[in-house]
């Protein structure tokens, strides 16, 4: 349920909320998360997300909050015994100024994207107008927090290779995917770009293979300024191998917004795909 200035929404009127979906089960169903008391329900505004299992297989959940047009991450436990989530705390920090997703990297931190420098509505859409390249990745952990990658005209969604050692980085206004190598620093050098012919949105690595399944934009200016006479299309793509020579990159879905609007994100399991959207439905699918 998020709710960006600017940007159509089809959400109810009410907090935003986190769901879960068993992808195991015949029909898989979204079931909402009880968050623990002490949390603002209020204020959620949840944007990008990602989860850490410790060597315990505790399972931590990383949201990107907005709260009161703020850029926070909230840090959950997730309860299994009884669906929940338990509140651990509230990151915010100088450098989290327009935070879009992150990828976690440990119990307490994680990278992020900045999709903007600035943060005010009217001087992001100049920044946006201009070309800019002043989006950036920041590192985050309790002991450092530093800007890692700059250079971005809007860096989005953010993962990492299985192998833990590439971060793939989404710049949805430079219509491409960096690959960055991960140092024992934490620092991200540039190794390569994939340009594409959409806009890039969020990015989910199949474990197995490390294939990149990404939501994407045909139309920019349909997604911006919403005609419900000219849709938003969607668009799935699949890259494979994108740290050879010759990256495969294959269309999974595209359907020209009469079934899905503003397609931001799909994620795969064991032939089972799920695309998710800026601010339109979910859709399911059998590959």
């Amino acid at each position: 349920g998020l709710k960006y200035t600017g940007l159509k929404s089809f959400a109810p009127d009410k907090p935003g909320e986190i769901f879960l979906m068993d992808l195991n089960e015949d029909y898989p169903r979204a079931v909402e998360l009880r968050i623990s008391r002490g949390f603002d329900l209020s204020s959620f505004n949840p944007h990008g997300l990602s989860t850490y299992v410790d060597k315990d297989d505790t399972v931590y959940l990383f949201v990107v909050n907005h709260p009161h047009q703020k850029s926070t991450v909230e840090l959950f436990k997730f309860v299994e015994d009884d669906n929940s989530l338990l509140h651990m705390k509230t990151i915010r920090h100088d450098l989290l100024i327009s935070v879009n997703d992150i990828v976690a990297m440990g119990p307490d931190s994680f990278y992020a994207t900045n999709d903007h420098y600035f943060t005010d509505f009217i001087l992001m859409f100049v920044e946006m107008f201009l070309g800019l390249t002043w989006s950036n990745v920041v590192y985050y952990s309790p002991k450092e927090v530093k800007e890692v990658a700059a250079g971005f005209y809007s860096a989005n969604g953010i993962n990492i290779s299985p192998d833990r050692k590439y971060v793939y980085v989404a710049d949805i206004f430079g219509h491409s995917v960096h690959v960055m190598e991960k140092h024992n620093n934490w620092n991200l050098t540039h190794v390569k770009t994939l340009q594409l012919d959409t806009l890039v949105d969020n990015l989910s690595v199949e474990p197995h293979t490390g294939d990149i399944w990404t939501g994407c934009h045909p139309n920019a200016m349909k997604l911006l300024s919403y005609d419900p006479e000219n849709l938003p299309a969607s668009e799935v793509l699949r890259i494979q191998n994108i740290l050879s020579e010759e990256p495969v990159v294959t269309r999974v879905y595209a359907d020209n917004g009469s079934v899905l609007q503003g397609s931001s994100v799909a994620s795969i399991y064991e032939g089972k795909l799920l695309i998710g959207t800026v601010f339109h439905r979910a859709l399911y699918c059998e590959l």
